[in-house]
C-alpha cells in the first residue's frame, strides 16, 4: 500500500494517542490486539472486526482520508477503542493489504462518498424575521429585569445581597427561560469563582458590570455596526448554525496550524477547544465542538502539531475567531516553525488591545510569543523575553511546571491565552516539536478566569455598602473613563465605571518585567526513544506493575527522560519511594534543576547519596536512606557512621537504624550488634537478636546453642522441651522475654508463653547443632514431637533456615510445613522457605501441580525471579484453561470465572516470559467462555504490550 506523507504522518503510534478521547480508551485500545479478526487495507480504508463479549465481532472501518471512523458497537466515544487499536495494529505493519475492501466497509466508504458528493444546499438567511423578532423581544425582557436586579445588587450593597449559589442560580434560569443562555452560563460559573477567593466583591462587581455593558449594547442593537451587534448576540447566546455560517461567511483559505487543543466539562457538557493560527493570513481561530455525556466528538480533527490547508468561515463578529470547517483541500502535514509578523510581547499586547477595543466583552485573546522564557518572580511566574520585558502567567492556574521544565531556562515559543489574569500557557514549540503544556484552572470554569485589574479596587468599597449609603468619587476614576461614564441612577453608574475603567487598563497593560533564571546544566546522555518516553508517561500516569520492569530494561542505557516529561518524573518520585532513584536518574541534570524551584520537590534533592549532611542533619527518613545507600556501597563506612552516632541517636528511630544493618550482616558487625542488646527498648533488642541469629559463629549463637542444649534433649527418637519457669538475666538480654508482636501460640484459653520462647530459641540457634545432635536435616525433621511443641519447633527451624541461608534445610521443612496441615504454618513462611529451594526443584514442584491446586500455585509462584521459565508459563496456562472448560461446562457455578483468578491472572501478565504469548493466544482460541476468552485475549495483549515495551528500550 502506498500513501503520502501526511497520511503516514496522521497515522503512527504517537499520532494515534492524540486521537484518544481520554486515556482510558488508550489503555482499552492497547489490550485488544490480540482480538483483532479479518483486518486488512486498501488504499485509504482500513477495517477489521474485533471479538468481543457477544457472539458477533464488532466491525470497525477507519477512513484514513479523514481520519474518520465507523464502529458498531455501542460506546459513545469517538474514536471507539476499536478503532484507536485498529489504527495501533496498523502503525505497527501488522494490517496486510488487500486488493478489495471488505464488503461491510465497502457499503460505509460508499455511503460516505455519496455524501460527501452531494452538493450542499445553499443557506437561507436563517430563522423568519418573526421568529427572530420574538427571540429579540424575550431576551431584552428578560436582560431589562436582569439590569434591575444588578441595580438592586449595588444599590443594597454587595456585602448584604444574596449572591449564594441557589440565588445565582434563579436567575441564570431566568436568563434562559429568555432565551440568553450566555449570560446564564456567565452566572453559574460566579459562585465556584468565589468560592473562598478573598476577592469576592471584586470578581462580583467585575462580572455584574460585563453584563450591565453587554445589556446596555444589546438595548442599542439597531445602532451598532453589523459586526459588534453580531458579537453581542453572540455573548448573550443567539443561535447561529454552523451551516449557516458556511453559506453566508466568505471561506478563508489558508495552511492552518492546530497549535492547542482543550477538553472541558460543565454539567455533562464537553467543550473541545481547538486553536488554529493560519500560517499564512496570520489569523486565529478557534474552532469548537460539543458532546453530551462523553468526550466523544463528531468531526474530524487534525492533531496538535500538524496543520492541513483548508477553508474556515468565520463566525461574524468585531474581531471573529470563532470558525467552522470548510473544504479540505489536502492531508495534515507536520510543522517544525511557527511563522509570525510579531511574536514579540510588546507587538502581543497590542493585537489584544486592539481585539477587546473591538470586542469588550472579550475574556481572551490568542498570544503567540517566541524566545522566552519562564522566570520566577516575586508576584508569581512570568515569561520573559533576554531583555526582561516580561508578561505575568495566570494566577487562575496551577503554575505549568511541565512548561518551566520543557524550558529549563533556555528561550522557547509560547501559545497561550492572554486574560486579565495574565497568560494561561496552551502549548510550547521546542526544537520543532509542539508540546502541549496547559495545566488544569484553579477556579473549576471551563473557559479563562477574568481576574480583577487593581484599577476597580476604589469602586468596591462603595459596591460593598451600597450606593444608597456611599456615592461614587469620580476622582479616583481615570479622565477617559470619567469623561465617557454615564448613567441615570447611581448604581448603574457604578456598574459603568468599573466596566469602563477595567476596559481602559486591561487594553493599555504594560509589559511587566522579571530576571531570568540560571539555565540548567546541559545532560550529554541521549535521550530516550520517543516511543519510551510516552510509554512512561503512560505507565506513570497508570500506576502500572509494568514500572519495575520498564526500568530494569532502561537503566543499563542511562538514558534521560525528555525535558517535557521532568515534572511527571519528579511528582511521581515524590509519591513512590521505591522508584525515587531510577526515576531522579531519568530527570538527570534538568529534573534536579526543576525540583529546586518546587518546595514540594525540593526534598528530593536532599537525598543524595554522598552528602554526609543528611547524615548529619537530615530528617529520619532521610537520614534512614542515606545510611541504606552507604551500605549497600560501603558495609563498613555505614557501620562506622552509625556506631559514632548510636549513644546519641533518638531512642524512637534505633531499631529502624539497626535494621539497616541487614543488608550484608557479617562478624563486623557483631560488637554493634551485642551492645544493641543492652539496650532500654525492647524492639532494639528484637532487632539486635533477630540479626545476630544469621551469625552463626556469633557469641550470641553459641549462647543460644548452649541453652538448646540444656533445654532440649533427644530420646527415643523424640524432642523433648524442658523450658525454665523463670528466665535468668543473660536469656532476658538475649530477647527471649520480650513480646513485641501478638503470641502466635495458645494453650488453656491464654497465651503459651513458653512456646514462643521455644519458637526464639530454635530460631536463633544455629542449624549445624541439629545436624551434629541428629545426623542429617531430614533426620531433625523426622523427629518425634510432641503436639503442644510441635508447630514452635518447625516455625523455629523455618526461621532459622531463613536466616541462615541454608537450602539444604529449606527442601525437608517446606516439606513438612506443606504435608501437615495442623501445623497451621504462616503462609508466608512457606513461601519464603520455598524461595530458598533450588530454581530447578521450585519448577517441578509447581509444575507438579493440578488445577485444584491453583491457590497453592498463586501462593507460591510469586518467590520465581521474573520472567516465569517457559515450561511453567506454559502449564499454567493449561491449567487456566482446564479452569475455563469448567467454567463453559458449568455456567454460573462459584470459584470458576476468571475473577476468582485475577491476582493471578495479574502476576502472569506481569511475569510471563513475552514469548509465551503463543501458549495464550492458543488458549484464547480454544476457549468457549466468553469470559474467559476475554481474560487470555487481555493476558495475551498484556504480552504484547511488554514485548513492544521491551522493543522500545531496545
Amino acid at each position: 500500500m502506498t500513501t503520502s506523507p501526511a497520511a503516514t504522518y496522521a497515522v503512527t503510534a504517537d499520532n494515534v494517542l492524540a486521537l484518544a478521547p481520554d486515556a482510558a480508551s488508550v489503555s482499552a485500545a492497547r489490550k485488544l490486539t490480540a482480538a483483532w479478526l479479518g483486518t486488512g487495507v486498501h488504499g485509504s480504508s482500513l477495517w477489521g472486526q474485533c471479538k468481543g463479549s457477544g457472539a458477533t465481532p464488532y466491525q470497525t472501518i477507519v477512513d484514513l482520508s479523514g481520519p474518520a471512523y465507523r464502529c458498531s458497537c455501542p460506546s459513545r466515544k469517538f474514536p471507539c477503542k476499536h478503532a484507536l487499536s485498529l489504527l495501533l495494529l496498523w502503525s505497527q505493519g501488522t494490517v496486510a493489504a488487500s486488493d478489495a475492501p471488505a464488503d461491510f466497509a465497502a457499503e460505509w466508504l460508499a455511503g460516505r462518498a455519496a455524501r460527501a458528493a452531494k452538493p450542499a444546499e445553499p443557506a437561507t438567511r436563517g430563522t423568519k424575521q418573526s421568529t427572530l423578532d420574538q427571540r429579540r423581544a424575550r431576551v431584552t425582557t428578560g436582560l431589562d429585569d436582569l439590569d434591575v436586579w444588578l441595580g438592586d445588587q449595588i444599590r443594597t450593597g454587595l456585602a448584604q445581597a444574596d449572591h449564594s449559589a441557589a440565588a445565582l442560580e434563579a436567575v441564570a434560569a431566568r436568563m434562559v427561560d429568555s432565551q440568553a443562555p450566555g449570560v446564564a452560563a456567565a452566572l453559574r460559573q460566579l459562585p465556584r469563582r468565589t468560592l473562598g477567593v478573598e476577592q469576592w466583591p471584586a470578581i462580583l462587581l467585575s462580572e455584574y458590570a460585563r453584563l450591565h455593558l453587554l445589556i446596555g449594547a444589546h438595548r442599542r442593537l439597531d445602532d451598532l455596526p453589523p459586526a459588534l451587534a453580531a458579537g453581542v448576540r453572540a455573548h448573550i447566546g443567539y443561535p447561529a448554525k454552523a451551516e449557516e455560517v458556511r453559506g453566508g461567511e466568505p471561506a478563508i483559505r489558508d495552511r492552518w496550524m492546530v497549535l492547542g487543543v482543550r477538553i472541558t466539562e460543565e454539567e455533562r457538557v464537553f467543550t473541545r477547544r481547538t486553536l488554529l493560527l493560519g500560517r499564512d493570513t496570520q489569523r486565529w481561530a478557534h474552532i469548537l465542538d460539543h458532546s453530551f455525556g462523553s468526550a466523544s466528538f463528531a468531526g474530524e480533527l487534525p492533531i496538535p502539531g500538524t496543520m492541513v490547508e483548508a477553508d474556515l468561515h468565520y463566525y461574524s463578529g468585531a474581531m471573529p475567531l470563532r470558525a467552522v470547517w470548510g473544504v479540505r483541500h489536502g492531508e495534515p502535514e507536520p510543522f517544525t516553525t511557527i511563522v509570525s509578523e510579531s511574536a514579540s510581547i510588546a507587538g502581543q499586547l497590542d493585537a489584544h488591545a486592539r481585539a477587546l477595543g473591538a470586542d469588550p466583552w472579550l475574556r481572551g485573546w490568542p498570544m503567540l510569543l517566541a524566545d522566552v522564557v519562564p522566570s520566577p518572580g516575586t508576584a508569581g511566574w512570568y515569561l520573559a523575553e533576554p531583555d526582561g520585558t516580561a508578561v505575568p502567567i495566570a494566577a487562575t492556574a496551577e503554575v505549568p511546571w511541565q512548561l518551566i521544565g520543557l524550558s529549563g531556562g533556555h528561550p522557547l515559543t509560547v501559545i497561550g491565552e492572554w486574560t486579565a489574569a495574565g497568560l494561561v500557557p496552551v502549548s510550547a514549540l521546542v526544537a520543532g516539536e509542539l508540546v502541549g503544556v496547559e495545566t488544569e484552572s484553579l477556579l473549576g470554569v471551563p473557559t479563562p478566569g477574568t481576574a480583577v485589574p487593581a484599577s476597580s479596587e476604589p469602586i468596591v468599597p462603595v459596591a460593598l455598602l451600597g450606593t444608597a449609603r456611599r456615592t461614587l468619587d469620580p476622582g479616583g476614576l481615570a479622565e477617559a473613563v470619567t469623561s465617557a461614564a454615564r448613567a441615570d441612577t447611581p448604581e448603574h453608574a457604578v456598574l459603568g465605571a468599573v466596566a469602563l475603567q477595567e476596559l481602559y487598563h486591561r487594553g493599555g497593560v504594560p509589559p511587566a518585567r522579571a530576571e531570568l533564571p540560571v539555565p540548567a546544566a546541559d545532560d550529554d546522555r541521549a535521550p530516550l526513544p520517543r516511543a519510551a518516553a510516552q510509554r512512561l508517561h503512560h505507565l506513570l500516569a497508570d500506576g502500572s506493575p509494568m514500572l519495575a520492569e520498564w526500568f530494569e530494561a532502561a537503566l543499563p542505557g542511562d538514558r534521560r527522560a525528555p525535558d517535557a516529561l521532568c515534572a511527571t518524573l519528579l511528582e511521581a518520585a515524590r509519591s513512590q519511594a521505591a522508584l525515587r532513584v531510577p526515576l531522579m536518574r531519568l530527570a538527570g541534570a534538568r529534573g534536579r534543576w526543576l525540583a529546586a524551584l518546587h518546595p514540594r520537590w525540593r526534598p528530593l534533592l536532599r537525598t543524595g547519596d554522598d552528602d554526609p549532611q543528611v547524615w548529619t542533619h537530615g530528617r529520619p527518613a532521610e537520614r534512614r536512606s542515606w545510611l541504606e545507600a552507604l551500605r549497600a556501597r560501603d558495609a563498613a563506612a555505614a557501620r562506622q557512621a552509625l556506631a559514632e552516632t548510636w549513644s546519641r541517636e533518638p531512642a524512637r528511630g534505633r531499631a529502624e537504624l539497626l535494621a539497616v544493618l541487614a543488608a550484608g550482616v557479617g562478624p563486623e558487625d557483631e560488637p554493634l550488634l551485642e551492645s544493641a542488646l543492652d539496650d532500654a527498648r525492647p524492639d532494639v533488642r528484637r532487632t539486635a537478636a533477630d540479626l545476630l541469629a544469621h551469625l552463626p559463629d556469633s557469641a550470641f549463637a553459641e549462647r543460644m546453642r548452649e541453652r538448646a542444649g540444656r533445654w532440649l534433649t533427644v530420646r527415643s527418637g523424640r524432642l523433648e522441651a524442658h523450658l525454665p519457669h523463670d528466665l535468668d538475666d543473660a536469656a532476658r538480654r538475649d530477647g527471649l522475654a520480650d513480646r513485641l508482636d501478638p503470641v502466635a501460640y495458645r494453650r488453656d484459653g491464654g497465651a503459651d508463653v513458653d512456646a514462643e520462647r521455644l519458637r526464639r530459641l530454635i530460631a536463633a540457634t544455629p542449624l549445624r547443632h541439629w545436624e551434629q545432635l541428629c545426623g542429617s536435616a531430614e533426620a531433625a525433621t523426622a523427629l518425634g514431637l510432641p503436639d503442644d511443641i510441635l508447630g514452635p519447633v518447625a516455625a523455629g527451624w523455618a526461621e532459622a533456615a531463613l536466616a541462615q541461608g541454608d537450602s539444604r534445610w529449606a527442601i525437608p521443612l517446606f516439606e513438612v510445613l506443606t504435608t501437615t496441615p495442623t501445623l497451621g504454618a504462616d503462609p508466608r513462611l512457606r513461601q519464603r522457605l520455598f524461595a530458598l529451594l533450588p530454581i530447578e526443584r521450585r519448577v517441578r514442584y509447581l509444575c507438579g501441580l493440578d488445577s485444584s491446586w491453583l491457590a497453592e500455585l498463586e501462593l507460591l509462584v510469586s518467590a520465581l525471579p521474573r520472567p516465569w521459565p517457559q515450561p511453567l508459563a506454559e502449564h499454567l496456562v493449561r491449567l487456566l484453561l482446564d479452569r475455563a472448560h469448567l467454567a463453559a461446562a458449568r455456567p454460573g457455578a462459584a470459584g470458576l470465572s476468571p475473577a476468582s483468578y485475577r491476582t493471578l491472572l495479574r502476576s502472569a501478565a506481569i511475569n510471563f516470559p513475552v514469548r509465551a504469548v503463543a501458549a495464550v493466544t492458543v488458549a484464547a482460541r480454544r476457549c468457549t467462555d466468553p469470559y474467559w476468552q476475554s481474560a487470555f485475549d487481555r493476558l495475551g495483549d498484556d504480552l504484547t504490550q511488554r514485548t513492544l515495551m521491551l522493543e522500545e528500550l531496545a
